[in-house]
């Protein structure tokens, strides 16, 4: 008797979102040490230390920039770290560590060829051993509303049904 792999031959397109994981190493920069008192950025402090970190250090890097202090931090701050690690890190974005997972994943979703799953029957992929944020099967879920046949959710021996396109 011969088996039959019925999931090989349903015409099913698996998305695994860990495959799309950006490489590289992630790094938090939290400038709550910079802070007078743990409160209010000094303009002429923090112009010291834009001046002596070792900016070098970021290099290949994807860096999130924050606050972790309930303190007033003024915009060019952040706009001063950007133009420091520009030279040096992969991407650098203002937010904790998921936001930049997410605006990575963001940018990988977008460059895909969506009309390469027109009329396509597609199980996202859920489970990962990378930290794949939930935006991004959320944002690969908009993309693909529109073109695919079907969504569904899971593996595809054992799928949650998300949408299907009216006949």
């Amino acid at each position: 008797m011969e088996i039959i792999n019925k999931v090989a031959q349903s015409g099913i397109i698996t998305i695994d979102l860990e495959e799309l994981y950006p490489e590289g190493e992630r790094v938090l920069l939290d400038i709550k040490d910079q802070l007078f008192q743990g409160l209010i950025l000094k303009e002429k402090d923090f112009r010291e230390f834009i001046k002596n970190e070792n900016w070098s250090r970021y290099t290949g890097k994807y860096v999130a920039v924050t606050c972790s202090a309930d303190a007033i931090v003024p915009t060019w701050a952040y706009m001063l770290l950007a133009i420091q690690l520009e030279p040096f890190a992969k991407k650098a974005v203002f937010g904790n560590l998921e936001t930049l997972e997410t605006i990575l994943y963001n940018e990988v979703l977008n460059k895909l060829n969506i009309n390469d799953y027109k009329d396509a029957r597609i199980v996202i992929k859920g489970c990962s051993k990378l930290p794949v944020p939930i935006a991004a099967f959320v944002e690969a879920t908009r993309l693909l509303t529109p073109v695919a046949k079907s969504i569904m959710y899971g593996e595809p021996c054992s799928t949650v049904p998300l949408y299907k396109k009216a006949k």
